[in-house]
């Protein structure tokens, strides 16, 4: 949602979320990955923080947005709504947002790097690549200010491995 929200909003700022981070621990059955090979997108899962995003709407616009968020962001994938409270610079707010469920049968919780980076390598759904996937969005989090050392790490296996594959190789 970062880059390309899909609303209309009325301010935009950096805002941080307590006890969840950005992983790779949903499988892609479709944008990124098939039923027969998933891929694996990012989600928040619990532990630790993340940085991020927040967006101000108009509050009278609040059923418009979450009907749109609900359809671009629940189909299919095991994430869940939430309303939870996110920091922004001294301020506290409630904000809504979409969490993994790890109830939910696409949920791969934590793989581990090597088996991450495996499952990235091998997967491609229409929307292309999974390893594309991963290079772009760690590149944007990074050009963004946002450091993700666990994710620069899942990056750098990838292109390793895809130096492997491109020198005749295999994973």
């Amino acid at each position: 949602l970062m880059w390309r929200p899909g609303f209309e909003f009325l301010e935009q700022s950096t805002a941080r979320l307590n006890n969840y981070h950005r992983a790779p621990c949903i499988y892609s059955h479709h944008h990124r990955g098939t039923s027969a090979v998933p891929g694996l997108v990012l989600g928040l899962d619990r532990g630790g923080y993340c940085d991020g995003i927040a967006f101000r709407i108009n509050i009278n616009n609040r059923r418009e947005v979450i009907e749109y968020l609900h359809e671009r962001e629940l189909i299919g994938y095991a994430y869940k709504p939430i309303i939870l409270t996110i920091d922004i610079g001294k301020s506290t707010v409630p904000a809504y947002t979409f969490v993994a469920d790890p109830e939910h049968g696409q949920y791969a919780g934590d793989l581990g790097l090597d088996q991450s980076a495996e499952v990235i390598m091998r997967a491609q759904g229409v929307s292309g690549l999974n390893r594309d996937y991963l290079m772009s969005t760690v590149q944007k989090l990074e050009s963004e200010g946002f450091a993700e050392p666990e994710l620069h790490k899942l990056r750098q296996r990838v292109r390793e491995l895809t130096g492997a594959i491109d020198q005749g190789g295999g994973i």
